[in-house]
């Protein structure tokens, strides 16, 4: 049962612990390797301060633990007209009970009072799925193709 007071807070160091949980959770529906030395020096700086991004937290007060959280980081481009977010990863706990579109309203809500222009996203090709979820927030398929490379 979906409750009305959904909350998504900016996390702090104190919620460390919990988001690791949350994603080995995620890392392990999506079929990604969790590599948790890299994790947790990927979020310390997300939860010290907020010059990459932020980790926001979901929770359900009538749950003792966060049902989930996202990570969003920051870029800037003309393009864009300014800042941008990034949805680098998001997980819910619960699925199929509205959580998605509440949590993205509020998502929406917290960047454009940090001055955000654009989100982007990513999904993996096989998830049609999630694909429809975010076409159904508002996110448009692009038809830019992004490219990456390890240093």
């Amino acid at each position: 049962m979906t409750s009305p007071e959904i909350t998504v807070r900016k996390a702090i160091k104190e919620d460390r612990k919990q988001l690791l949980v949350l994603v080995a959770e995620f890392c392990a529906i999506d079929q990604h390797p969790f590599d948790a030395h890299r994790i947790e020096r990927s979020l310390q700086p997300l939860l010290e301060h907020e010059d990459y991004g932020i980790v926001l937290m979901i929770e359900d007060p009538l749950m003792d633990a966060p049902i989930g959280y996202t990570v969003l980081t920051w870029g800037y481009s003309l393009e864009s007209g300014g800042r941008e977010a990034l949805i680098d990863e998001i997980y819910l706990r619960r699925r199929g009970e509205g959580l998605g579109a509440i949590v993205m309203a509020k998502i929406f809500d917290a960047m454009r009072e940090r001055g955000i222009s654009r989100m982007f996203l990513e999904t993996e090709t096989h998830n049609a799925r999630a694909r429809r979820f975010y076409s159904r927030q508002g996110f448009d398929a692009d038809d830019s193709i992004w490219m990456s490379r390890d240093l």
